[in-house]
């Protein structure tokens, strides 16, 4: 979800002041980073991080988020280069990849733990997520578990009920309030050393891999020099078009998927079933069931409703590589009374 360079729990020990923005008086570091202090940033997360005296700062840092900006400025780029079929191929893989490491990695299993997998599988999950350049594993999950707890609610980081599309679409996550990771949420997953080196280091794996998809580029057009494919056309399209177009299709579960849709369960939010928008996020927009029983691996609670992470849990499951999928209990799906309790399922 985001700009290049996460920001960690820990402190920077900058002196901080009250200051108004938005109407809010809020708490927020009066010295802003060095330019040095800044392009470090955007590869350790631990430069220059603000603590938790900046949560609810709601001004953004426009220096942290110029990598941000220019992934979508580079798309521009499309107009004035060639395109191949294997470029657009290539990103369409590289898309697949990206929304499945967060739907089912970040989200369904770091948020949620709604399956299990050996600590190599999680680790190519966090790998898969972190491919999607928006941040790290526990950034992204201790985050989502926050806004589990205050769904639109004014605590809420990204409501679209509490703020505007915009903000809830994407400035949430660009303010200086939402860069740290809020590892006190995250615990369980914080203890293990691999997953704190991707939180912290985020640029690591975006990095790597756009050289990838340069690479890939650059030796099938020395193979096949006629198919017209080079290095740069496919950074271009795998590597820059990919990232945007899986910013902008997760991003809609924060901003549309609370307002546009059908409620099927009362959860004390605005989350909806979105029917149009599965096939983009993966089956991420049958938000409501989410909402009602957030722990179920399978978001689509029906046959009908097309839940393709979950698809894909399924064959992993099969391969042995994860196991013991949590779905809703068919009373809390229906409504119905707690057999074992004999009342209606408290809504979650």
């Amino acid at each position: 979800m985001l700009p290049l360079g996460s920001v960690s729990g820990r402190c920077s020990g900058r002196p901080h002041v009250q200051q108004t923005i938005s109407g809010n008086t809020v708490s927020s570091a009066t010295a802003k980073p060095s330019g040095l202090a800044t392009i470090i940033a955007w590869f350790d997360s631990h430069a220059s991080a603000p603590g938790p005296e900046a949560d609810g700062d709601r001004s953004i840092d426009r220096a942290r988020i110029l990598p941000f900006i220019g992934l979508h400025v580079a798309c521009l780029l499309v107009f004035f280069t060639d395109v191949s079929a294997f470029a657009v191929g290539l990103m369409l893989l590289t898309y697949t990849i990206r929304v499945l490491g967060i739907t089912v990695g970040y989200h369904r299993y770091f948020s949620h733990r709604a399956f299990r997998c050996g600590r190599g599988m999680q680790f190519v999950l966090a790998l898969m997520g972190a491919s999607a350049v928006q941040r790290g594993p526990l950034w992204w999950a201790a985050h989502h578990r926050h806004h589990h707890k205050h769904s639109d609610g004014p605590e809420d980081a990204h409501s679209p009920v509490q703020d505007s599309f915009w903000w809830s679409h994407m400035l949430w996550f660009l303010s200086t309030g939402n860069y740290r990771s809020r590892t006190e949420l995250i615990s369980d997953f914080a203890k293990f050393p691999e997953l704190r080196f991707l939180d912290r280091f985020d640029t690591v794996v975006p990095i790597l891999s756009y050289t990838l998809y340069f690479f890939i580029g650059y030796f099938y057009g020395q193979a096949f020099p006629e198919s017209g494919v080079t290095g740069g056309q496919t950074l271009l399209w795998a590597g820059v078009v990919g990232t945007v177009l899986a910013y902008h299709a997760t991003f809609t579960i924060n901003s549309l998927v609370h307002v546009f849709g059908k409620k099927r369960y009362v959860t004390g939010d605005e989350s909806r079933n979105n029917p149009w928008l599965w096939w983009l996020t993966f089956g991420e927009s049958w938000h409501n069931n989410h909402h009602h029983f957030a722990a179920s691996a399978r978001l689509g609670f029906y046959w009908w409703e097309v839940d393709i992470g979950w698809y894909f849990l399924k064959a992993l499951e099969r391969l042995g590589l994860v196991w013991d999928l949590k779905v809703v209990p068919f009373y809390v799906r229906e409504g119905l009374p707690n057999p074992r309790l004999g009342a209606p399922p408290k809504a979650a």
